[in-house]
């Protein structure tokens, strides 16, 4: 197998790669990393001292890629498949980019501010700082209800490397801070719930759901 991904079903970066891999059915051999486990967690640490997954191992070309983007650019790349993450075309790929960037750090990272304070042991919760990400994350709803007036995907034409980044962190973000009467963004959130891909993702999460807190 050329492909290895490190990885957990929950992490929704790590579901941000899985959604492409799956999108284009491309070949892999997934491994879960458990960092409750020391054996685990320090073979890891080897590998991307870092400590952040997803990262991706393509044996045939002796390749370590980290960063769920950067994975799935690099199969675009090097693994074609049917969907073209990022588009040929210089300023649709631009767009594409940003949009990606937008929702890793406009929706991922206050979704995940938000969920992790929830799991901190009592007396070290961070209100100030969870208060801040409700409001990003809101500010972001805003802007992505407006943005997907004007079609079905978030780079207006074909499903990309955006989309994967918007799957995971909206369904969770939506447990926590729910989208409400956002109609065109409640609406897009349906369409990926509803991609073949996604769904097979977020099927394979399932086990681990109890876990996040609510």
């Amino acid at each position: 197998m050329t492909l290895r991904l490190y990885y957990h079903p929950l992490s929704s970066f790590c579901q941000k790669v899985l959604t492409a891999l799956y999108e284009n059915d491309t070949p892999f051999e997934g491994e879960v990393v458990n960092f409750m486990d020391p054996k685990e967690d320090a073979a890891f640490r080897k590998m991307w001292p870092l400590r952040k997954f997803p990262i991706l191992r393509d044996e045939t070309r002796d390749k370590l890629v980290p960063e769920s983007t950067t994975i799935i650019e690099y199969l675009d790349l090097h693994f074609p498949g049917r969907t073209r993450f990022v588009p040929a075309d210089p300023d649709l790929a631009w767009g594409t980019r940003f949009w990606d960037r937008f929702l890793d750090l406009y929706v991922h990272v206050p979704m995940q501010k938000i969920v992790t304070d929830r799991l901190r042991p009592k007396g070290s919760n961070d209100g100030f700082g969870v208060d801040q990400a409700k409001e990003t994350l809101a500010t972001a709803y805003d802007l992505l209800d407006e943005h997907m007036a004007g079609g079905e995907w978030v780079n207006g034409v074909d499903f990309s490397v955006a989309d994967c980044a918007a799957a995971a962190p909206l369904r969770f973000a939506d447990m926590q801070v729910p989208i409400g009467g956002r109609k065109n963004l409640a609406a897009y959130l349906e369409r990926l719930k509803a991609r073949p891909s996604f769904a097979r993702v977020w099927k394979e999460a399932e086990p681990f759901l109890a876990m996040v807190p609510q």
